[in-house]
């Protein structure tokens, strides 16, 4: 079978031909550049009627097939610009009709990550998918490709190419900044902003403009903007790595062009004994191939659609914002090998090594935050050392609120070390993982214990920072849940700061317990009703929910 994609989410007009056999036909494309300012939708959209015509017969020509070859039609329903979206669209069914053959819209996020399946080999990763529009950290969980987290406001190529505009260099502007961080070496603090696998970059992008309007030497803002905003990246990804324990990180996405990225992103992946992949940037970028090949997928497996009726014409409407977790994925099965971590160590997280230990006669746990290769010193030892000082502030505060926490018995800040209790129990990630034959009463029991405790934190002003199940222990009479990992915690009273902290959890469970995170949340927040509050809050939540993620 043969299918042909088209692509047009936003500047980018792509066609490609892909056989069922995973064979890449033909992959011709061609990108709107704007004299000046960033992408006019409506400009896209013309952009893309001018030459989708053009590039089909291009890549007919490259496959060596003429129309009536053509098996299948595909193209991307979303995310993206909602005229350059219908245009493709449009021209995607006309083509259909034509031809009298199947046409499948597809998920664009999905597209990246399947062809990067596809061209790298790679089989069950933690994908990082980062373009102008979609900033995401995903990995399949029953059923579907969860999100992990992703950015709460602009994309991390909007924020480069925001920041070029608007320094003169033009667009697209990831490129012109990268050229420039190269001469330099000479980092200037910006704000560093990540909230447990979430992250923001429009403070960032603000920082980094009034650096340069202050007087700093452009060169000398584009590399602390470039290591900044990078490192926040990868900080996110290897969060999710630790938390889903994946073996695998596939890099996607226009972004995945800048060869700091691609570094930083390759020595963490070593660091926490995971492989890489990365397709052939002919395919990071938008492309028809994508999503011929995914709209193959999902012909092969017949999926229906919400009236359990097979795919068809009639299913080709646009998702200006159709999210990745909202679409079933058949033909991805779950990986089984798992990371092998070194016998000495007890515990490998996101940000530190579990070692066990002696203190004063007493078993203890020493944490400690290893040195990040993937970060530049000025921003790694600022950040182990203000972690390391903050987790053990918090911890102690969490205990005067009623809150169960670790006992600290030393604290070393020029180590990033902490020397703390061991608690004995079991996480409440492998609880809710069914290892421990708990029913479902039971799971949201503990949800609601959660909760009550969750409230009690944040009516103290206290902010978790990075709730998720593997920061939670259940101790080992099973009385009191415990919360450790206070790293990315802070003082604040701000009902937006509670509302994320609650979506950051939703978002953990919901990527690693997604059978039953809906259960597992809705007893959390029946837990935290007695919060401060509480209505604004909850309200909070599903208004950060709703806010637009996409271009």
């Amino acid at each position: 079978m043969i299918c042909i994609g088209l692509e047009g989410t936003a500047e980018k007009t792509g066609v490609g031909i892909v056989d069922s056999e995973g064979n890449i036909l033909a992959l011709q494309g061609r990108a709107l550049l704007p004299e000046k300012g960033g992408i006019h939708p409506r400009e896209a959209a013309e952009h893309h009627a001018q030459n989708l015509v053009p590039l089909i017969k291009k890549s007919l020509e490259e496959a060596d097939l003429g129309l009536t070859d053509l098996d299948m039609v595909a193209f991307a329903r979303g995310p993206g610009l909602g005229p350059a979206l219908r245009t493709v669209a449009t021209a995607a069914r006309s083509l259909a009709l034509s031809l009298n053959v199947p046409i499948v819209g597809v998920n664009h996020c999905i597209g990246h990550i399947e062809i990067g399946r596809l061209t790298t080999g790679c089989q069950d990763p933690l994908t990082l998918y980062v373009s102008g529009g979609n900033t995401q950290v995903t990995a399949f969980d029953s059923g579907r490709y969860q999100i992990f987290g992703e950015t709460l406001d602009i994309a991390i190529g909007n924020c480069l190419d925001q920041f070029a505009r608007t320094v003169g260099l033009g667009h697209p502007g990831g490129p012109r900044v990268e050229e420039l961080a190269l001469t330099s070496d000479n980092y200037l603090k910006l704000p560093y902003t990540v909230k447990g696998m979430d992250l923001s970059f429009s403070g960032l992008l603000t920082a980094a403009i009034r650096k340069y309007e202050s007087g700093a030497r452009l060169e000398d803002v584009c590399y602390s903007l470039q290591e900044t905003a990078f490192a926040m990246l990868v900080e996110v990804t290897e969060r999710a790595l630790a938390h889903s324990k994946k073996s695998e990180v596939l890099l996607v996405g226009g972004v995945a062009a800048n060869q700091r990225l691609r570094q930083m992103l390759e020595v963490m992946t070593q660091e926490h004994y995971a492989d890489f992949f990365m397709p052939e940037m002919r395919y990071c970028g938008d492309n028809g191939a994508m999503n011929a090949w995914l709209g193959l997928l999902m012909h092969q497996k017949g999926l229906k659609n919400q009236q359990g009726r097979k795919n068809d014409i009639t299913d080709t409407q646009v998702i200006q914002r159709y999210r990745t977790d909202q679409v079933d994925v058949p033909w991805m099965k779950k990986s089984a090998r798992k990371l092998e971590l070194p016998a000495e160590m007890v515990a490998k997280g996101a940000e530190a090594n579990i070692y066990s230990d002696q203190y004063l006669g007493e078993e203890v746990l020493v944490k400690k935050r290893v040195v990040k290769g993937y970060r530049i010193k000025e921003i790694d030892t600022h950040l182990r050392r203000k972690r390391t000082k903050n987790e053990a502030k918090l911890l102690g505060e969490a205990k005067r609120c009623g809150v169960v926490t670790p006992l600290i018995f030393d604290v070393d800040l020029n180590e990033s070390a902490l020397t703390m209790e061991q608690i004995n129990g079991t996480e409440v990630k492998e609880l809710f993982s069914g290892k421990n034959s708990l029913d479902l009463s039971e799971i949201k029991t503990i949800s609601r214990i959660i909760g009550e405790n969750l409230a009690r934190l944040h009516d103290c002003g206290i902010i978790h920072g990075d709730l998720t199940t593997s920061n939670l222990i259940l101790s080992e009479d099973e009385d009191c849940v415990v919360f450790i990992d206070f790293g990315l915690g802070k003082i604040s009273n701000l009902v937006e700061d509670k509302g994320v902290d609650l979506l950051v959890f939703k978002k953990a469970i919901n990527g690693i317990h997604h059978d039953i995170s809906q259960e597992c949340f809705d007893s959390i927040i029946k837990g935290y009703e007695g919060a401060q509050d509480y209505q604004q809050i909850v309200a909070k939540i599903e208004e950060i929910e709703g806010r637009g993620r996409y271009t």
